[in-house]
């Protein structure tokens, strides 16, 4: 990804931001997320689905809430469901948070070079808990929960929010993602889009073509390698 010489520098250059997802690039959570929503289905009489994780990878919490009613039979109102999910989400949390290796390093390299946003689909306390625990809360200087924007994942909304709360134009973004409808939501914001593809949960090969930059690992991303994509 690095510029040849007589290039022009892309749109993205200088870049002003960068903004982190949060499920799958600094903690791994997906399988965290599923078994607490599994639980809710299972003791209510609900009935899971196969695909029903995927399709909820980037909903917002009132969107998956009113997928597990209408979807999976939960007999719950949706604001019950949320109730029940994330407290059974933070129970496991507090016991141990399951950050990513070198989330926490990678977090504080690039916060040292750029104003740091998060956009993630997380609801508010989850967000909050997670950040507190990692130490984290100081490294990002402006955060944006799905509940707090109109769409959830695959729509834009929640990176061009914290876009807007950074003051710096999405253009001059970068934005990393682990999964379809992330990728996607960046994609969308018109970002420069990094991809840390979820090894449990693979995003779809079109969703990762959407990227500039693809990384194995959060540990391999560093401001000399962004920057050197980004140009």
């Amino acid at each position: 990804m690095s510029r040849r010489d007589g290039e022009e520098p892309s749109e993205h250059w200088p870049l002003g931001a960068v903004a982190f997802d949060l499920d799958g690039v600094l903690i791994d959570s997906e399988s965290a997320w599923d078994a607490a929503r599994r639980s809710v289905v299972e003791q209510t009489g609900g009935r899971w689905q196969e695909g029903a994780t995927e399709a909820m990878m980037g909903m917002s919490s009132s969107e998956w809430s009113n997928y597990l009613r209408h979807e999976l039979g939960v007999p719950l109102e949706p604001e019950e469901i949320n109730r029940r999910v994330v407290a059974a989400l933070l129970a496991g949390y507090r016991e141990k948070l399951p950050l990513i290796p070198g989330a926490v390093a990678t977090v504080k390299r690039m916060a040292a070079h750029w104003l740091l946003g998060l956009a993630s689909s997380s609801n508010r306390p989850v967000i909050d808990t997670v950040l507190a625990q990692a130490g984290l809360a100081d490294s990002f200087a402006a955060t944006v929960s799905g509940d707090e924007v109109a769409h959830g994942k695959p729509a834009p909304d929640v990176y061009t929010t914290v876009a807007e709360k950074l003051g710096v134009p999405p253009t001059r973004m970068a934005a990393i993602e682990d999964s379809t409808n992330g990728l996607r939501a960046a994609a969308a914001a018109k970002m420069f889009v990094v991809a840390v593809p979820n090894r449990d949960y693979p995003p779809d090969p079109e969703a990762v073509a959407l990227a500039g930059l693809v990384i194995d690992s959060i540990e391999e991303l560093c401001p000399a390698t962004l920057s050197d994509a980004v140009r």
